[in-house]
């Protein structure tokens, strides 16, 4: 789930993860791309990522 702020009252408002966002989320991984750009293309937070990653089994971003 993705937590972001709403403009009035500054209260976390939470998305649910898609069949598609776990998709695109997989092939970012199998393709590499840095977490940051993952984050801002997706308009998930770099944690949200990082957990959802976790979770599936997956790796993110470079690989050492």
């Amino acid at each position: 789930m993705k937590v972001t702020k709403t403009k009035k009252t500054g209260k976390s408002v939470r998305r649910e993860w898609t069949k598609a966002d776990v998709k695109e989320l997989k092939a970012y991984s199998k393709a590499k791309t840095p977490v940051v750009k993952i984050s801002k293309q997706t308009k998930r937070t770099i944690g949200a990522l990082r957990q959802k990653a976790l979770i599936l089994g997956i790796g993110l971003g470079h690989q050492r």
